[in-house]
């Protein structure tokens, strides 16, 4: 698939009316410069190159036991990479090694319920709610004595580095997000929507009932690659590409806790407690203070905001990329260098 980017910069503007105009040509001189010194492409890479990532590793992090990859020098500035439902790790198995060649540590967790990642104890409720996700990979890098990375992600991973980047900016260090600003509340989700909207949520209404919780359970494999096609409709991936990914779901958690996740969001499933504070600032809707380039394909089947409706979440440099070529929702694996590139424009800044 092209990976030819359509560069659409949205740079966010003070709030005062009357500067608005200088802010303006300020913001178009400051983008002028960053072209000038680009940071360089990586190599060209056909979507579906590599495979696999060797050996996994495994540590100890708050309620979890959490598998990851991991490739690129030790010392290298850390690069965090979190996937999304009903993906896995495999969505960077091709931007991994580009990032490591530019000499980045990049490392690549399993999130609660997939993969290889375990609850340390039988006894922690199997919860979804999205701050729970964003504190797993801030244990996760307290673990790793990762002080600060680069993050990037798509679709719940997407969330997940949204949501440290505006509550631990300290350990964030820029910002790649598909689909931009996804943080989102309880409140918001009871907020009816038109009706070709809520359409595109069929699967959330259904996983709301127990049939849906069984069938998810039943035909988890046939479901997900339901999803992969609507979502990324001119995506032809093979069966192979499939199965390695459809292999993580198999996780003994990962249906009670893609069932809880969109439960919560409709407030039909009670968080903890424990997490109460991170969930009402969330609520506010914080704005987003580090160097962030959002991504969006141009063929996403998925639901997912319109650019605009997000750019004035972000409210340091930012700019807004659209990719084209028939990339859907899986972005990190339709379009690897791309994605890649944009963390490496994201570094640089």
């Amino acid at each position: 698939m092209s990976d030819e980017v359509n560069r659409d910069r949205r740079q966010l503007l003070g709030t005062a009316a009357v500067t608005v105009a200088s802010a303006q040509l300020g913001v178009i001189a400051l983008a002028n410069a960053q072209s000038a010194k680009a940071t360089a492409a990586p190599p060209p890479i056909k979507p579906g190159t590599r495979t696999s990532f060797g050996s996994l590793r495994q540590i100890d992090a708050g309620p979890l036991n959490v598998g990851y990859a991991e490739a690129g020098p030790g010392d290298g500035p850390a690069v965090v990479l979190l996937h999304g439902w009903p993906y896995d790790i495999h969505s960077f198995a091709d931007v991994v090694p580009l990032l490591a060649a530019a000499g980045y540590r990049v490392v690549v967790p399993y999130l609660r319920g997939y993969g290889t990642t375990r609850f340390l104890s039988s006894a922690t409720l199997r919860n979804g709610q999205q701050s729970a996700l964003a504190q797993d990979i801030v244990d996760w890098l307290d673990a790793l004595k990762i002080q600060k990375a680069i993050l990037g992600g798509f679709d719940w991973g997407a969330r997940t580095a949204d949501i440290i980047a505006a509550l631990w900016p300290e350990r964030c260090k820029a910002l790649v997000s598909v689909s931009g600003y996804l943080i989102g509340s309880q409140k918001a989700g009871k907020v009816p929507l038109p009706p070709q909207a809520e359409f595109q949520w069929w699967y959330q209404y259904y996983f709301a009932t127990e049939r849906g919780r069984e069938g998810y359970d039943k035909y988890r494999r046939e479901f997900s690659k339901l999803i992969w096609q609507l979502a990324s409709p001119k995506w032809n991936f093979d069966e192979a590409t499939f199965v390695r990914s459809a292999a993580a779901l198999d996780n003994p958690d990962h249906v009670s806790i893609v069932i809880h996740n969109y439960r919560w969001r409709l407030g039909l499933a009670e968080g903890e407690a424990k997490y109460d504070e991170l969930e009402a600032r969330l609520a506010a809707s914080p704005n987003i203070t580090v160097p962030t380039i959002t991504l969006e394909g141009d063929a996403n089947g998925a639901p997912h905001p319109e650019p605009g409706a997000y750019a004035r979440k972000f409210s340091a440099k930012y700019e807004h990329r659209t990719i084209d070529g028939g990339v859907g929702h899986n972005l990190p694996q339709e379009a690897p260098q791309a994605f890649a590139q944009a963390i490496l424009d994201v570094a640089a800044s």
